[in-house]
């Protein structure tokens, strides 16, 4: 496990404001598109901000933590300067959205590897079951604010 805040010690990773959540999402996939939408209305606070992976700091970040940003398998949610990937990441950003977010941790019923297993099945597959989309064009000028370039 990599201690917080590593990355700012990365000479690969540029600076980046780090004081809220931060989704490092692939936004090229219509499920991460859906998930970051999904961040934008469960997330009441408006504090947590959207990393498209395409990008230098997203890609950076993905380095650092070992993941694929061209063919990525999962995706981060850092919190507090602490990197979660895979099943872990929906259900501890579940818990930082509250209300309907909560429902993520059902995910805890199964056993780690399986959740892991099956959230991998399903992210090597993402784009011939759901296809692809464009998380930069959403139109909407509140979610575009969220967005870390």
């Amino acid at each position: 496990m990599t201690p917080p805040y590593s990355y700012r010690d990365d000479p690969d990773v540029p600076a980046f404001d780090d004081s809220a959540p931060v989704a490092v999402l692939d936004a090229s996939c219509a499920i991460c598109s859906w998930g970051a939408r999904m961040i934008h209305r469960l997330d009441k606070t408006g504090r947590v901000r959207i990393c498209p992976m395409q990008t230098p700091l997203g890609a950076a970040l993905m380095a650092h933590y070992g993941l694929e940003a061209e063919d990525p398998e999962s995706w981060l949610f850092l919190v507090d300067g602490v990197a979660y990937a895979d099943s872990d990441a929906i259900m501890k950003a579940g818990r930082c959205f509250g209300g309907w977010g909560r429902i993520a941790g059902g995910l805890r019923v199964l056993p780690r590897p399986v959740r892991d297993w099956l959230y991998r099945a399903l992210a090597r597959n993402r784009y011939r079951l759901f296809g692809r989309a464009d998380l930069c064009a959403l139109p909407d000028p509140d979610f575009q604010a969220r967005l870390l370039r």
